[in-house]
């Protein structure tokens, strides 16, 4: 895949930012190969992953629509502090339990709710 023309940058920038995260024990690449996640860029690529489900999930709590959610989560969840994210995690899991017991309570069958 020509990661340049599908993140519509160089070839240059693509070059010299596989170089970075290969310096950084992010990435292992071989000349004509393609580029591998070490472990810890996939434990990074997978924190990442998940602050991001977590800050969608909690804009959808607040009503944000779908598609303003995701947009809105890409500048929100590189500048959200370790703490603040705690507290909406924990959030959002009251509030699975709280909607959990209401469905119980009024006799509709429990489903999973997935992950936040």
């Amino acid at each position: 895949m020509d990661l340049a023309a599908r993140l519509g940058v160089t070839s240059v920038t693509v070059t010299k930012t596989a170089r970075r995260l290969e310096k950084a024990g992010l990435i292992e690449s071989e000349p004509y190969r393609s580029l591998r996640l070490t472990a810890r860029g996939r434990r990074l690529a997978e924190e990442t992953r998940n602050r991001h489900r977590i800050v969608v999930a909690f804009l959808r709590a607040l009503g944000v629509s779908a598609k303003v959610a995701e947009e809105d989560s890409e500048g929100i969840e590189h500048h959200i502090s370790a703490e603040t994210l705690a507290c909406i995690q924990r959030f959002l899991a009251r509030r699975r339990v709280r909607t959990a017991h209401r469905r119980t309570a009024n006799g509709q069958r429990r489903r999973s709710t997935g992950s936040p």
